[in-house]
């Protein structure tokens, strides 16, 4: 009865100590690398924000899953390119990225002996996203006319540090490339070749977007058994 007694208190003790899962909120900022607005690849322009989990597997990976909600938006008039602002299309429609993957750090994030780590991590994984689709219609403006379902494959960059024993707080650059040419309406699907006059920009690249910002989880769960992975 004893050695029971003592396994229980072993185990709630190793519970209440451990920090193998996160969870918490994402925030920041938008920006689209297109035919269409800034041609700056980090130039934030609209809020960002979200929830993110993680199951930290080991003390060089975890498995990270996130749903970011934002607005994709270009403006001519706001780009450096003189023949963009001449031309003065513009675009705005609400997206919501989720995406699964894996974080790997550049260092050990050893959690457990309560002292402050910081490090650098990078991501990657797979995301999908809605969009507007939109086309220049008979005013040669830009209109969303559906919305889309694509997918991305996101590259990300940041460094965190653990400021309380459960708080986490992390910083992070994040572009995502998509398989799509028209979150700026440059090359609408369904165009083809009979329709040149809808398409516009460079069609030999894909668009991509970049989300900006930090992220502030909450720690909790078990020690993960290493040996096992």
């Amino acid at each position: 009865m004893r050695f029971t007694h003592l396994i229980m208190f072993l185990f709630v003790c190793a519970f209440a100590k451990a920090q193998t899962y996160e969870i918490g909120v994402w925030a920041g900022g938008s920006n689209v690398i297109g035919d269409v607005g800034s041609t700056n690849f980090i130039n934030p322009t609209n809020i960002a924000v979200g929830g993110i989990v993680k199951w930290n597997r080991s003390n060089r990976h975890s498995f990270r899953a996130s749903l970011i909600y934002t607005r994709l938006s270009g403006d001519d008039t706001k780009s450096d390119d003189i023949s963009r602002e001449l031309r003065g299309l513009e675009y705005s429609h609400n997206t919501l990225e989720a995406s699964v993957g894996l974080e790997y750090t550049f260092w050990e994030w050893e959690l457990y002996s309560g002292r402050q780590r910081i490090t650098p991590y990078m991501y990657t994984g797979i995301a999908a996203f809605t969009y507007g689709s939109e086309a220049l219609n008979d005013q040669n403006e830009l209109q969303q006319f559906t919305r889309k379902f694509d997918v991305g494959i996101p590259f990300i960059l940041g460094i965190k540090s653990n400021i309380t024993r459960e708080l986490i707080l992390g910083a992070e650059i994040g572009v995502r490339y998509t398989f799509t040419d028209n979150l700026d309406g440059s090359d609408p699907n369904g165009s083809k070749d009979e329709f040149p006059e809808l398409k516009f920009g460079n069609l030999n690249n894909n668009d991509w977007y970049v989300f900006s910002g930090v992220t502030l989880t909450y720690t909790f769960g078990r020690k993960p058994c290493y040996c096992n992975f």
